[in-house]
């Protein structure tokens, strides 16, 4: 196994990872954004006004996505186990 196969591994990981991750962040983001405006504007500073919001729309979100999410990891999770006789040099 060369350096430049677990390279290629480490980056197919960490591409997986942000593709899983990123609708949860710029959804979390995106609210952020809208409620801090929303404070601004109205000059409310609430803590947990721009937690709550957050917290119901990610998980939503989240509910929507899982079953995208599981598949993309499946397939992730079955190519490696389909590579681990080459990396194991068999």
């Amino acid at each position: 196994m060369s350096v430049d196969y677990v390279i290629e591994l480490f980056r197919e990981m960490l591409t997986t990872a942000l593709v899983i991750v990123m609708p949860l962040l710029g959804t979390a983001m995106f609210v952020g954004v809208v409620v801090s405006l929303i404070q601004a504007v109205t000059s409310i500073q609430e803590q947990t006004l721009s937690f709550v919001p957050k917290l119901f729309i990610v998980t939503a979100v989240m509910m929507f996505t899982a079953f995208w999410m599981v598949e993309v990891i499946l397939t992730f999770t079955v190519e490696m186990f389909n590579r681990m006789s080459t990396m194991a040099g068999g």
